[in-house]
């Protein structure tokens, strides 16, 4: 059974709806079971990451960044860095803000570059960028065509209930995938030597 940790910070509950998305996609996959957990409780489940073969990483974009709890977690993470309890895990994030475009880019960039100071190995989405074609729609799978990650958006003047189904499933989706990678590295995995 491989396990996969859904690591987030929310806000306003928009973001919290992402994770549990990605969470249900991890933990639907045979094989796998998946653990939701806020950077709230972290104290709580540093053992969970450690004994994670996957996490993935979601925060709301906030002024172009991660949200300062979710900067406050990653600081926090020094610890098994010198360590690197991290490393060889597979990795994946998320992000979610109220513009379409919203400089999400740069969150992502900050998770994926948390990730790599970790030794962890990063999954994007592996999907075709959606809604880009006079065919394509708001319905479509990554509909903001990200490759790096998950971009999610909704109004900023709506409650989590007003995000796209679209987005819903492609959080699924993230979650299923890096489940399924999860598995097929759990199974050749190998310690690297010292």
């Amino acid at each position: 059974m491989s396990k996969v940790a859904v690591v987030y910070h929310s806000g306003y509950g928009h973001t919290a709806e992402i994770a549990k998305a990605v969470q249900r996609g991890a933990a639907e996959t045979a094989g796998s079971e998946a653990k939701l957990i806020a950077v709230g409780d972290i104290d709580k489940h540093w053992n969970d990451l450690a004994a994670a073969e996957a996490i993935i990483f979601g925060a709301p974009t906030y002024m172009g960044s991660v949200s300062a709890p979710f900067k406050a977690f990653m600081d926090a993470s020094s610890r098994v860095w010198f360590t690197q309890g991290w490393k060889d895990k597979i990795a994946a994030g998320f992000t979610h803000s109220g513009s379409q475009g919203g400089d999400k880019f740069n969150t992502m960039t900050q998770l994926f570059t948390f990730a790599m100071q970790h030794g962890m190995v990063w999954t994007g989405l592996g999907l075709l960028p959606g809604n880009n074609s006079s065919k394509g729609s708001v319905n479509d799978l990554n509909r903001l065509g990200s490759s790096t990650g998950l971009l999610t958006q909704s109004a900023t003047d709506q409650d989590a209930s007003a995000i796209l189904d679209s987005e819903i499933r492609t959080a699924e989706h993230l979650g299923r995938r890096v489940a399924l990678l999860t598995l097929q590295f759990a199974g050749e995995r190998v310690a690297e030597p010292v």
